[in-house]
């Protein structure tokens, strides 16, 4: 095993399909010579030149609409919105245009195009710089939706999504860049639509998705002292999500909780809760429990922040009402 980086690993996994496929291109503002906000595309200029990492103006509806020509045209492109607030600016092109190709054509073009965007809070950034709008996305026909939660997922969900003959949403949480792990020595593509049982549990499941699955496994550890087995699934992609792991781990637990930062209002966890519910209802032996953030802006300030985002102490809270022992 080796250590690696979160935001490295992503690094590794542009510099590698680069390496294997020309067409594979990336852009984005400021991802040249500076290598982007988070230091991702640093060093890639250098290895593969300006004709392959390209910089763009500051026009997030110029990129994606670029890229999904250059999609259409033969091109692999991988572009960067710096963060996921300014995913807004590119929605028509990637709504309108991205999704709905290979529909419209007639199945004679697809758009094999990766945005990648980071999203969350945790950095006091404010309520334009820390939204996890994936639901929205994920909501789109013909889109896909990623969202890794440690290196070595971080490196092999991206590879699946440049080689994706179909438009992915790659979405990072940037609090995660510099988390450091211990990934395989030889890091292989996972495929996308399959989540992963990060730590077996008989009593409750726990569904999560990037930063959260964290959140779920410190949960899983405390709860584990009062004799209450968790099972944490971490979803990986959110469009296709994997129903038949959640409903296999529902039919051993019989309990369900689902986490994520995003505002819990119309979000993944509700979309999971409804298909389970509906699904799984024979196997439920209690109510399914969200967690997510209130239906309000992320705030300013540290302290606000911390008490807006979903916390080990409100998880641990929501298995114990899934469980009935509040």
């Amino acid at each position: 095993m080796a250590q690696l980086r979160y935001g490295a690993a992503i690094g590794q996994a542009l510099a590698d399909a680069m390496q294997d496929d020309p067409t594979v291109v990336i852009m984005g503002e400021d991802i040249a010579g500076a290598g982007g906000s988070f230091g991702i595309t640093r060093g890639l200029l250098d290895k593969f030149g300006p004709e392959r990492v390209i910089d763009t103006p500051i026009s997030e509806a110029a990129i994606a609409g670029m890229a999904v020509g250059a999609a259409m045209s033969g091109l692999k492109p991988v572009l960067e919105i710096m963060f996921m607030d300014f995913t807004t600016l590119a929605m028509d092109a990637m709504v309108n245009q991205a999704a709905k190709a290979r529909f419209m054509f007639g199945a004679q073009v697809s758009v094999p195009m990766v945005l990648r965007t980071p999203h969350g809070g945790g950095l006091s950034a404010g309520p334009q710089h820390s939204q996890c709008l994936e639901a929205w996305f994920a909501h789109v026909p013909g889109l896909k939706v990623v969202c890794p939660s440690g290196p070595a997922n971080a490196y092999g969900l991206l590879r699946a999504a440049i080689a994706d003959p179909d438009p992915v949403v790659f979405v990072e949480h940037k609090g995660l860049y510099a988390m450091r792990d211990e990934v395989p020595e030889v890091l292989a593509p996972i495929p996308l639509g399959q989540a992963a049982v990060v730590r077996s549990g008989e009593h409750v499941t726990v569904v999560a998705y990037g930063a959260a699955v964290a959140l779920a496994m410190q949960t899983a550890e405390q709860l584990a002292s009062e004799s209450i087995s968790v099972e944490v699934i971490d979803l990986q992609t959110i469009q296709p999500w994997d129903e038949a792991a959640v409903l296999a781990s529902l039919a051993k637990t019989g309990h369900l909780v689902v986490v994520h930062e995003a505002v819990e209002a119309f979000g993944v966890g509700a979309e999971i809760a409804a298909r389970m519910a509906e699904l799984g209802f024979s196997y439920l032996k209690g109510p399914i429990v969200r967690v997510g953030a209130p239906f309000m802006p992320v705030p300013f300030s540290a302290e606000l922040e911390a008490t807006y985002r979903p916390s080990v102490s409100r998880l641990i809270a929501a298995v114990r009402k899934a469980l009935g022992k509040e």
